[in-house]
């Protein structure tokens, strides 16, 4: 069917919203209108938008009927409008500190590709950040699975380059860090700190020193005590977050675990004005009783000046690339920590898992549920059914993070429950040679089964688990659709999905995981003029190329937030 043909019937349903219509601000056309309705790509010729929502999407000729004077008509010149896109998981307000963290990811996203080269950036980060004696000093992106010959950083590495400054690597999976020897003294771990059950310490060989990697339950508290900022960072740092997320062409954004002293400063900024998107936050099951003392759920689930709390947040395994996730068999390369027959771990155990899933299901709030390995999804699935009973007959809207390791068994469970996976496509380029050598070719190749779960009537999203994997929205539809490492090996290529279904991933389908489909994910009359602009229609390009399109401009509500130079 030809994009002539696809017109009509849309301009047919978007005609009225009752009554004349107001003359729009603004007239879009001449490009690729790609407005993500309907099960097969469908465009328009125009779209008009007027007090921040949309009006009309139609015909040109109709969409001119509307104008007057005032009206702005933007001539896309064969670019690409589509809605906004909608980041179904990341962590937003890690995005207020990464402006003043050394960035160490792997190449070819950062510098850190050995020991040797992370130590120099920081050097270079730190001279040019003119960081006194005694100050603490972070970086961020730190893989170990790239690390050449096996020779991962540790606390002497850090020792030596900075002996008079604390130093916190922390790992790329947001799990866990390399600290040295004053970091690992500011955070209060020495040889005498047992390791807590679902943590991992490290220790310098043939002693109880920690020998600086620290991880999972071992990692909650450090990660927990971040810098506070004064009032005047919490708004600079919020638009400055906020400018990465529109750069990537995202009007929503996620904070998928939050404890109370974030959430606190996200809404002081958001009251001080300082939201240029709709953030979205959800409160950690650990911190879920002092949060509620402070937010009664009564306040929750509605936008006050762009942000709301949208339900809990609980983790029951680590990440896969740190082996830490949890699995019913052991990783071929054994444990973080030297371990062998090693499965990982629980982050709490199951009858814990059960209590907490239930209690979320009682306060009657969605559930975003962080599950990596088969164990942990097969750890979820028991809680869920313990939680319900027997009854699933009242819908309840819950997300499982990652789901990267979900078996085919697992599906026809998540369809008769109704269990939304979001699943993170991103690891089939930056970490898939990990999994391979972690866990093998077979298991490896079916990680994040989009293909699958979109043929069992699924409706997947997709994210980029921010700051984790860099906020790169076309980088993440790539990666679902082509499904090839970094090395350039194909990745389960049985379960690449088109262009056209990654897309709703990050639109339609991630606008119903927060239950405002009625206002976001489609270009419809009476949505949000929540609108991306692309060099080129990701439709129309060879799926190698989809990588390389540029966002071009972010528009919230019907207002540029983003302009690339």
């Amino acid at each position: 069917m030809s994009r002539k043909q696809l017109i009509l019937p849309l301009a047919l349903l978007s005609l009225s919203l009752g009554g004349a219509l107001a003359a729009p601000d603004t007239i879009y056309h001449g490009g690729a209108i790609l407005t993500m309705a309907g099960t097969e790509p469908a465009y328009v010729e125009a779209l008009a938008v007027e007090a921040g929502k949309i009006t009309f999407a139609g015909t040109k000729a109709e969409a001119l009927a509307l104008k007057d004077d005032a009206t702005r008509l933007i001539d896309l010149a064969g670019k690409a409008l589509l809605p906004g896109f909608i980041d179904s998981h990341s962590h937003y307000y890690n995005s207020l500190q990464v402006a003043n963290q050394c960035q160490l990811y792997a190449p070819p996203s950062g510098p850190g590709k050995d020991v040797p080269s992370i130590v120099a950036e920081l050097k270079r980060y730190a001279t040019k950040r003119q960081i006194p004696k005694g100050e603490l000093i972070v970086g961020y992106g730190y893989d170990d699975t790239v690390m050449p010959d096996g020779r991962l950083l540790n606390r002497d590495d850090l020792d030596a380059a900075f002996p008079d400054n604390p130093v916190r690597i922390d790992h790329v999976s947001m799990h866990g860090g390399v600290l040295n020897s004053l970091a690992l003294k500011k955070y209060g771990i020495s040889a005498a700190t047992k390791t807590p059950p679902g943590g991992i310490i490290v220790r310098k060989p043939g002693t109880e020193e920690p020998w600086g990697l620290i991880m999972e339950t071992a990692f909650m508290p450090i990660f927990e005590q971040s810098e506070p900022m004064t009032p005047e960072q919490e708004i600079e740092w919020s638009k400055a977050g906020q400018k990465l997320y529109a750069a990537a062409g995202i009007t929503t954004a996620q904070d998928g675990a939050t404890h109370l002293g974030p959430l606190q400063a996200m809404k002081r900024a958001s009251e001080a004005g300082a939201n240029l998107i709709d953030v979205v936050v959800y409160p950690f099951i650990t911190d879920l009783d002092k949060i509620l003392a402070a937010i009664p759920v009564s306040e929750w689930g509605a936008y006050r000046n762009r942000f709301k709390i949208g339900g809990v947040k609980i983790t029951i395994d680590g990440s896969p690339q740190g082996r830490t996730a949890f699995f019913t068999t052991p990783y071929l390369t054994g444990g973080p920590g030297g371990q062998a027959d090693w499965k990982g771990e629980p982050t709490f155990p199951q009858l814990l898992v059960n209590q907490m899933v239930r209690k979320v299901y009682r306060m009657k709030v969605p559930l975003l549920l962080h599950c990596n390995g088969d164990a942990a999804i097969d750890s979820f699935l028991s809680a869920y059914e313990f939680a319900r009973g027997d009854d699933v007959s009242e819908p309840w809207n819950v997300t499982t993070i990652h789901t990267q390791f979900m078996r085919q068994d697992h599906i026809p469970k998540y369809v008769k429950y109704g269990i939304r996976p979001s699943f993170y496509t991103l690891h089939t380029f930056y970490f898939a040679d990990a999994h391979i050598a972690n866990r093998g070719p077979e298991q490896a190749a079916y990680i994040s089964p989009m293909r699958d779960a979109i043929d069992a009537g699924l409706r997947p999203s997709n994210h980029t688990d921010f700051v984790v994997a860099p906020l790169d929205q076309m980088m993440m539809l790539s990666s679902a659709v082509n499904r090839v490492s970094r090395a350039g090996k194909e990745v389960g290529p049985d379960q690449r999905i088109t262009a056209y279904e990654g897309l709703k991933a990050m639109t339609e389908w991630a606008a119903e995981q927060y239950g405002e489909e009625k206002a976001k994910g489609t270009l419809a009359p009476g949505k949000l003029a929540d609108l991306v602009i692309l060099d080129r229609d990701p439709l129309a390009v060879d799926p190698a190329a989809i990588r390389d399109i540029r966002v071009l401009e972010t528009i919230k509500e019907g207002r540029t937030i983003h302009s690339a130079p």
